[in-house]
């Protein structure tokens, strides 16, 4: 407590003391390109090699011969969904990097017309000539900070991290890998394929099911919404190809 003392009149004042700061813990989620490269990863390696699996099944091929099929197919999948995670996330740093270029000859060239940008993207959020002036000037002292700024807030851009090619590519592969192996497991141990397949469909189903509900909880969705959601477009590819290998079966 703080210690009281008296004014002239005798009245109990209270010492001054220095302000509180409450701290809370802030709770916000800040690996959302790596969720999104998960997500990637396993939705596709669930339902393709899944499809692919129902449709040599239903085409009565044996299951060594579906299990074959399918680990080539999860192999060629996670090498392309990895490139494609590399490609996506080195144009994205190449693009930055042409726009900071191109941001920081601006700055030099035309000073003024960057700074007077500074101040119509502050007024966006409600501030005043004079309220956003001596922000206005601190930024033009430091170019950095100033160049900086205008990659946020006027291009809405943000620096990308070197060795995101790299990890988007590692990340989506072994995710693809991950979720392929899953509609493959029963075909290892069940010699019947339309046996296997059942099993194959219960157990990825119940995958789904789960990476849904998981995927609704990073994401902010509804949980159980995602999961069904998940679940539907698994089920609707495997029965798609399901049914044209038996089409082309009947032939």
């Amino acid at each position: 407590m703080a210690a009281a003392t008296t004014d002239g009149g005798g009245l109990p004042l209270l010492a001054d003391k220095a302000p509180s700061h409450s701290h809370h813990p802030e709770r916000h989620f800040t690996s959302g390109e790596v969720v999104r490269d998960v997500i990637m990863g396993v939705s596709d390696g669930l339902t393709v090699p899944f499809a692919l699996a129902a449709g040599l099944s239903g085409a009565r091929a044996p299951s060594s011969l579906v299990l074959t099929a399918g680990l080539a197919e999860v192999a060629a999948g996670a090498i392309s969904m990895g490139l494609g995670g590399y490609l996506a996330a080195k144009s994205e740093a190449d693009h930055y990097q042409r726009e900071m270029k191109r941001e920081q000859e601006e700055i030099i060239s035309v000073p003024d017309t960057e700074a007077a940008e500074i101040g119509e993207i502050m007024s966006q959020y409600g501030l005043e000539p004079h309220e956003y002036g001596p922000v206005v000037d601190g930024l033009r002292r430091n170019p950095q900070a100033w160049l900086d700024f205008m990659m946020r807030f006027e291009l809405g851009l943000e620096k990308p991290d070197p060795k995101r090619a790299i990890q988007s590519a590692l990340t989506i592969a072994l995710s693809y890998v991950i979720g392929g192996l899953v509609p493959l497991l029963p075909y290892m141990f069940i010699s019947t394929a339309q046996n296997a397949m059942l099993t194959s469909v219960g157990v990825t189903l119940v995958a789904l099911l789960f990476f849904g509900y998981i995927k609704g909880r990073f994401t902010g969705n509804r949980p159980f919404l995602s999961a069904v959601q998940t679940a539907i477009i698994g089920a609707l590819a495997s029965a798609a190809a399901y049914g044209m290998a038996k089409a082309v079966q009947t032939r």
